[in-house]
C-alpha cells in the first residue's frame, strides 16, 4: 500500500494491469477536479481474498487517518456494491464505467454520486498516456470488458462487454508513452484477445501490434499481456516470427489441462489446442517463452484430471506460472457445481508452483553462457526479452543494457 500524504490525492491498485492504469488516471481526474486528503481504493472482484483484502485495508486506512475521504472503485465495487456501500468507512462508490472520467470526478466534488450501468458500456474509454509513478515498462490500455462468460469468472459483471479502442488512438497514446521516455510498452486489456471485434472492419490483434511498431520504429520494445491462444490471429504469428521487437514472451490464460474441466469452465479451447498453440508459435519464435494462469481445484475436478494440468506444464513448456487455488464467486455457475475442499484446492496449487519453479529454475539455467538485453527497472532488478529477471544492480532504472549471462542469484540472471 501507498505511504500517504495529506493534502493528496492516494490510489490503492489491486489486481490487474489495467487497474494500474486506471488508478494513476483516476488520480489525475480526482486531483484536476480540486480533491485533496483523499484515499481511493481501485479494487479486485478475481477472488474473495481479494475483495477481503480491499475491505481490510480500508478499515485500516480508516484507522490510522480519521476523517479521511476513502472513495472505492474497480471490479469488487461493482459486484459487491452494497458491500462497500454499507462500510461506515466508505464516503462513495465510483463505477467502472466511468472512473477514469474528469467530469465524474468533478461532479463528485459537488457532493453528486454518478451512476452508471456498466453493463450498457458500449464504448472504451481512452486513458491518457501517463507515467505511472515505480514503474519503467508502461502499460497502454487497448481494451476493456469481456463477452465471454467462463463459469468461474465474475469479472464480466466488474467490466461490462468487451470494447476497444481505436488503432488510431492506441498509435497516438504510445507515442505519447514513447515521448515520455519509455523503451517498453504492454498492451493490456481484459481480454485482450478480442481487441477490434467492437470496430469497424473487426481488425486483430497481430494488426494492431505490426501497426504500432511500423508507426513507432523508436520504440525498442512491444510486450503483450495475458492472451487467449484460441483467439490469436494470423497477422499476429507472423508478427512473433518477424518482429523482433515484439518480445518473445507469451501468458496465456490456460486456467486447466484436463478436456472436461475445461468444458465446465465453458473455456473455447481444448488441451490440444493449448499444447499446439505453443508448439506452432516455438516453431515461429524459437525463443519464445510461455507463462500462463492455472487453476487448481476447480469443481469437480479429480486427482486424474489434475494430473492434467499438472503435466500441461511439460506438455506445452510453460515457464513462468500465475497459480490460483479456486476460489468461489457468487453469481457464478460454478460456485454451484460439487466443490474440491479447500485443503485439496491449496495441495494442487502447491504442486503446480512446485512445478513451475522447476520448470523456470531450468529455463535459467540454460540462459547461461548467452547474451541478453535487459531493461533496468527499479530495484536493482530489470527484465529480459523473455521476461527472466536480471539483477542490475547500479543500472539507472529505464536504461537498456547488454551482457552475457554468467549465473544466477535464486531467480535472479547474473550478468558476467
Amino acid at each position: 500500500m501507498n505511504d500517504f500524504v495529506r493534502e493528496k490525492v492516494e490510489v490503492v491498485s489491486f489486481g490487474c494491469r489495467l487497474n494500474l492504469v486506471e488508478s494513476e488516471a483516476m488520480r489525475r481526474a480526482a486531483e484536476g477536479a480540486g480533491h485533496s486528503d483523499m484515499v481511493v481504493f481501485n479494487t479486485c472482484a478475481v477472488t474473495a481474498e481479494s475483495v477481503r483484502q480491499a475491505r481490510q485495508a480500508i478499515r485500516r486506512v480508516s484507522r490510522e487517518r480519521p476523517g479521511v475521504k476513502i472513495f472505492v472503485s474497480g471490479c469488487a465495487a461493482e459486484t459487491e456494491h452494497a458491500r462497500f456501500a454499507d462500510m461506515p468507512e466508505v464516503s462513495a462508490i465510483v463505477g467502472n464505467a466511468a472512473k477514469t472520467d474528469a467530469a465524474t470526478w468533478r461532479a463528485l466534488s459537488c457532493g453528486e454520486t454518478p451512476v452508471a450501468d456498466i453493463a450498457q458500456a458500449r464504448v472504451a474509454r481512452p486513458v491518457e498516456a501517463a507515467r505511472i509513478e515505480g514503474h519503467t515498462r508502461a502499460f497502454l490500455a487497448i481494451q476493456n470488458g469481456c463477452d465471454h462468460r467462463c463459469t468461474f469468472c465474475i469479472i464480466p459483471y466488474g467490466r461490462g462487454p468487451s470494447r476497444s479502442i481505436p488503432a488510431e488512438t492506441a498509435i497516438a497514446q504510445a507515442r505519447r508513452l514513447v515521448e515520455l521516455g519509455h523503451k517498453e510498452i504492454v498492451l493490456t486489456g481484459v481480454d485482450l484477445t478480442s481487441w477490434g471485434g467492437d470496430l469497424p472492419e473487426n481488425p486483430k490483434l497481430g494488426f494492431l501490434a505490426r501497426a504500432l511498431l511500423k508507426a513507432l520504429p523508436e520504440l525498442k520494445r512491444l510486450r503483450l499481456s495475458s492472451l487467449d491462444c484460441i483467439e490469436a490471429d494470423e497477422e499476429l504469428m507472423i508478427a512473433l516470427a518477424e518482429e523482433e521487437r515484439l518480445m518473445p514472451h507469451l501468458h496465456l490464460s490456460l486456467q486447466s489441462g484436463d478436456d472436461m474441466i475445461l468444458k465446465r469452465m465453458k473455456r473455447r479451447h481444448a488441451r490440444r489446442d493449448a499444447i499446439e498453440f505453443c508448439a506452432r508459435v516455438r516453431k515461429l519464435r524459437p525463443d519464445i517463452v510461455f507463462g500462463a494462469d492455472l487453476i487448481a481445484g476447480f469443481p469437480t475436478e479429480t486427482a486424474a484430471m489434475a494430473e492434467n494440468t499438472l503435466r500441461l506444464v511439460e506438455d506445452c513448456g510453460l515457464t513462468h506460472l500465475h497459480v490460483f487455488p479456486y476460489s468461489p464467486r457468487e453469481m457464478t455457475p460454478a460456485a454451484r457445481m460439487p466443490q474440491v475442499t479447500k485443503d485439496v484446492r491449496s495441495e494442487r496449487a502447491k504442486a503446480l508452483r512446485e512445478a513451475g519453479e522447476r520448470a523456470l529454475d531450468r529455463h535459467l539455467d540454460a540462459q547461461v553462457g548467452r547474451r541478453v538485453a535487459v531493461l533496468a527497472e527499479r530495484g536493482g532488478v530489470g527484465r529480459a526479452a523473455d521476461f527472466s529477471a536480471v539483477a542490475t544492480p547500479g543500472v539507472e532504472a529505464g536504461a537498456m543494457i547488454a551482457g552475457v549471462v554468467a549465473g544466477r542469484d535464486g531467480m535472479k540472471l547474473r550478468l558476467g
